[in-house]
C-alpha cells in the first residue's frame, strides 16, 4: 500500500483528478492524507468534497483553517469574504450533509511513524499530546456545541500554549497551532502572518 500525503487541495478538483491519474491513485490499495484546507480559493469545491468524501476509509482528511471558517460560514457565525470560493457548497442540495460529514474529520492523525496536521505543532506538545489535544476539538466539532465553539474559536490571543489554560481559551491556542501557525518563537509564542526576510 502507497500512503500519499497532499497539502492544500482548496477546491481544485480538476489538478485533484490529474495528480491521483499520475500516481495511479487506486482506493482498494493506496491511501490518501490530505493536509488540511480541503476548500476554498480553487473553482470545484462541491466537486471536491464529493470526491473526497467517496474515498470512504481510503483517505484521511485533516482540517485547515479555511474549512474551519467554511463550518463557520455555514453555521451563521461568518461570511464569506472577498476572493472566498465556496459560494457552490452554500447553494447545493446536499450542503449539509457535506457539512457534517467535514465537522468529522480530523485535526491530526499520526501514520507510519509520522505526526500529520495542516499548520503547526508547538514545541511544548509531544505527539501524543498533539493528539490529545487535536481529540478535543474534535469532539467539540462532532458534538451538540459545535455553534458555540465556532463562535468561540477566533482571535489570536492567548498567542501561547499553557497547560492551565481552559475552556475556549485552550480550544482556540489548539486550533491556532494546529490551523493557523505560520511560526513561533522556542517557548512557543504563535504569530500568524508572513513577515519580509523570513
Amino acid at each position: 500500500m502507497s500512503l500519499y500525503l497532499i497539502g492544500d487541495l482548496q477546491g481544485c478538483d480538476e489538478s485533484f483528478a490529474l495528480l491521483l491519474d499520475t500516481i495511479n491513485f487506486s482506493p482498494s490499495r493506496d491511501h490518501l492524507v490530505l493536509l488540511g484546507d480541503l476548500i476554498n480559493r480553487g473553482p470545484a469545491n462541491v466537486a471536491t468534497l464529493h470526491r473526497l468524501m467517496n474515498f470512504g476509509s481510503s483517505a484521511t482528511c485533516l482540517l485547515g483553517n479555511h474549512d474551519l471558517y467554511m463550518l463557520s460560514v455555514h453555521h451563521g457565525i461568518k461570511q464569506l469574504k472577498n476572493g472566498d470560493t465556496t459560494q457552490d457548497i452554500l447553494n447545493a442540495a446536499d450542503r449539509n450533509r457535506m457539512m457534517d460529514w467535514l465537522a468529522q474529520q480530523k485535526m491530526a492523525v499520526f501514520m507510519r511513524g509520522c505526526l500529520m496536521v495542516h499548520a503547526g505543532v508547538l514545541p511544548q506538545w509531544s505527539a501524543d499530546d498533539t493528539l490529545n489535544l487535536a481529540a478535543e476539538v474534535e469532539a467539540q466539532l462532532r458534538s451538540p456545541e459545535r455553534v458555540r465553539f465556532l463562535s468561540e474559536m477566533y482571535g489570536s490571543h492567548p498567542c501561547q500554549w499553557a497547560s492551565v489554560l481552559t475552556g475556549s481559551e485552550r480550544r482556540r491556542v489548539i486550533v491556532n497551532g494546529l490551523t493557523r501557525l505560520r511560526y513561533c518563537t522556542i517557548d512557543g509564542e504563535m504569530e500568524f502572518n508572513i513577515k519580509e526576510g523570513l
